[in-house]
């Protein structure tokens, strides 16, 4: 064989190699986001989940979280293609919601980097109206800057503890009025995970489902862990950060919050925790 040829096939299977385990394989049941909508640059947090509840409000799961730059942006969508995409996010241009929109891609991580949680901004941004952004908040959503690919669990773990952290102190309520309560806690999580480009289930039961069994003892940044009487009857989780602390949404409307996994309301409730990556 051509000697030039050879080692352009050797390249090529580097290559092939590391694109397979730059990003960490999800466990059973787990898979990675699509293509997502990224809308919005509310200074004000309140905007942003009034425009979030808007979207809810028209099956559309959606939900906001704080940028580096202080300010506030909505996701939504798992979508196969950028195509599909992009004529969703058209959808809502029509319908006079948005005026632009951002595609994230897959496998996106939005916060790679380890620097604390962004300070709440000042600035007041003018009301939304109708659930349409106003024109100061209406800016193209082009400063996204993702996180570079992961190259194993214990890379995905950090990062998504670190994500869990930037969302401590922001009020949280998760789809809209009509959702019973519990669901705050387990849309929490999923938004998460959301931003580092993996899609688990809805429900804090289904999320208990799925993923690889870890003990209390055994428990990694990232991991969930579920509360609840039994098993069968999980009505919380929240996220692992380290030196035995997790990330939660406690109640609806009340900031997201760190506890401690052996206080003792928590420790007389802990039914178990799942890992999300091989």
């Amino acid at each position: 064989m051509n000697k030039h040829v050879s080692n352009s096939i050797s390249v090529l299977f580097i290559i092939l190699v590391s694109a397979t385990f730059a990003f960490a394989a999800p466990s059973k049941g787990i898979k990675r986001l699509g293509y997502a909508i990224q809308m919005g640059a509310f200074s004000n947090v309140s905007n942003a989940e009034r425009f979030a509840k808007k979207l809810q409000k028209k099956g559309i799961e959606a939900f906001y979280f704080r940028k580096d730059s202080g300010v506030y942006a909505v996701r939504y969508g798992d979508f196969p293609s950028k195509e599909k995409a992009r004529i969703s996010a058209s959808r809502l241009i029509d319908a006079g919601l948005i005026d632009s929109f951002y595609i994230a891609p897959p496998n996106e991580i939005v916060f790679s980097a380890t620097k604390a949680p962004a300070t709440p901004a000042t600035k007041t941004a003018t009301p939304v109206r109708n659930g349409k952004t106003d024109s100061k908040d209406k800016t193209p959503d082009t400063d996204v800057t993702p996180g570079k690919t992961a190259k194993s669990d214990r890379d995905m773990g950090f990062i998504a503890a670190r994500t869990a952290e930037r969302f401590v102190g922001i009020p949280y309520r998760w789809g809209g009025d009509t959702v019973v309560d519990g669901l705050d806690c387990s849309g929490f999580v999923r938004a998460v995970y959301n931003l580092c480009g993996v899609n688990i289930p809805r429900t804090s039961r289904e999320q208990y489902k799925t993923g690889e069994s870890v003990s209390k003892s055994e428990l990694k940044d990232g991991d969930l862990v579920f509360f609840g009487s039994s098993a069968s009857k999980i009505n919380h989780v929240g996220i692992y950060v380290g030196n035995d602390k997790f990330v939660h949404a406690p109640r609806r409307g009340e900031d997201i919050k760190v506890a401690g996994i052996h206080e003792n309301y928590f420790e007389k409730r802990f039914v178990g925790a799942r890992r999300y990556f091989q």
